[in-house]
C-alpha cells in the first residue's frame, strides 16, 4: 500500500505488544524527540510527529484493530486495486492476546493510499460510503447493499473517544506560587504547554486547564509548593531567621530583610536578644483574601576568625565590659 507506515516499528514494539508496553515506548521516544529537546532539528520534529501518530492509532483498541487488518490486507502478495474492485475480500482477525475478535467485509481499495486511511481512522475526514455512519456496540449499520451470505455490518474507520479529565502534578518554588505567571510544563504524553498560573497558590490546589485532557476533557494540575531554604510557611505567616552581628544587636540599627516582595528595611532595636522575633506586618502569604505577617527571628552571629584589628577591639571590650550574662544562673 502506498505510503504504508509500520507503527510497531516506529515505536519499537512487536505486533503483540500490550497497551502498557506501547505507552512506555511512546513516552520514552516522545521525550527523546520532543521539539523542545531538539530545537531546530527538522528530522527530530518529523520523527516526533510519526511517534505521536503511531501512538494515537495503537493506543486505541478499535483503531489498532482496523490498522492491523488493513496492514495484513495490503501486504498480501499480488494484490492490485483492480482485483480488489472486482473481488471484494473478507478480512478477518482472531483473538490474539489483546482481547479482540471480529470478522468484517471492507473494500479497502476505496482508499487511494495509506494517508487516506489514517485520516479517516483518526477522524480527520468523514467516513467513506460503506464504512458506517453510526456506531452501535462497535458495529455500525451500512447503508450499502450487501452480498448474500454476508452480514450487513461494517466497522467505522474513526473512533470517537469519550472526553476524559486527567490530573498531573506540578511542583513550584514558593516565589512562583506567590506571583503566578507563565510556566512551561511537560506532560507524560510528550506534550509541552505554556500555562498562565494564578498567584497565591498553595499545596494541593487544583488548577483547571480546559480542553487539555483526553479527547477534549480537562487537565487538572495538582500544585505542590516546594520547601524554601529561607522562608517557612506557617498558615498565612512567614517565619525566617535573620543573622545579625553582636555590634548590630547591641547598638541597634536598620538592616535589610528579604521578603516575598523584595528586600525591606527593618529597624533592629538596641539590645535585641538572639531568638527574639520581630514582626513585619502584611508581609506574610496571602490566604483566602487575607495576608499574614512575616516573623523575623534574630540570630546573633559572631565571626569565627575575626581580623587582627577586630580581635584587638574585642580584647579591649572584654577588659572594660562589666556585663556578666552568667551572673543570675539558677545554680
Amino acid at each position: 500500500m502506498q505510503n504504508f507506515r509500520n507503527y510497531y516499528e516506529i515505536l519499537g514494539v512487536t505486533p503483540d505488544a500490550s497497551n502498557d508496553e506501547i505507552k512506555k515506548a511512546f513516552r520514552r521516544l516522545a521525550r527523546k524527540y520532543h521539539p523542545d529537546v531538539n530545537p531546530g532539528d527538522k528530522t527530530a520534529e518529523e520523527r516526533f510527529k510519526d511517534i505521536n501518530e503511531a501512538n494515537e492509532v495503537l493506543s486505541d483498541p478499535s483503531r489498532r484493530s482496523q490498522y492491523d487488518q488493513v496492514g495484513n490486507f495490503f501486504k498480501k502478495k499480488g494484490f492490485t486495486r483492480k482485483a480488489a474492485k472486482t473481488s471484494p475480500v473478507r478480512t478477518a482477525f482472531s483473538r490474539n492476546g489483546r482481547g479482540r475478535t471480529s470478522s468484517q467485509e471492507v473494500d479497502y481499495s476505496e482508499f487511494g493510499d495509506f494517508n487516506s486511511f489514517v485520516e479517516q481512522l483518526l477522524g480527520r475526514r468523514p467516513p467513506r460510503p460503506g464504512m458506517g455512519t453510526e456506531r452501535t456496540g462497535g458495529r455500525v449499520e451500512s447503508s450499502d447493499s450487501f452480498r448474500p451470505g454476508t452480514r450487513k455490518t461494517a466497522y467505522r474507520a474513526n473512533s470517537s473517544a469519550q472526553p476524559k479529565n486527567v490530573e498531573a502534578r506540578l511542583t513550584l518554588p514558593l516565589e512562583k506560587a506567590y506571583t503566578g505567571g507563565i510556566e512551561r510544563i511537560r506532560l507524560e504524553d510528550g506534550r509541552s504547554l505554556e500555562v498562565e498560573l494564578p498567584g497565591n497558590m498553595v499545596t494541593n490546589q487544583r488548577v483547571r486547564l480546559k480542553g487539555q485532557g483526553i479527547a477534549g476533557g480537562d487537565l487538572f494540575l495538582i500544585i505542590t509548593v516546594a520547601p524554601h531554604p529561607f522562608f517557612k510557611l506557617r498558615g498565612s505567616d512567614i517565619i525566617c531567621q535573620l543573622p545579625v552581628t553582636a555590634a548590630e544587636a547591641v547598638l541597634g540599627m536598620p538592616v535589610d530583610v528579604p521578603t516575598l516582595d523584595g528586600r525591606v528595611k527593618m529597624n533592629i532595636p538596641a539590645g535585641v536578644q538572639s531568638g527574639q522575633r520581630l514582626r513585619l506586618a502584611n508581609k506574610g502569604y496571602p490566604l483566602e483574601g487575607e495576608r499574614g505577617d512575616q516573623l523575623v527571628e534574630i540570630q546573633i552571629v559572631v565571626p569565627k576568625t575575626p581580623s587582627p584589628e577586630a580581635r584587638e577591639l574585642y580584647q579591649k571590650l572584654l577588659e572594660i565590659e562589666r556585663f556578666n550574662p552568667r551572673r543570675d544562673l539558677p545554680i
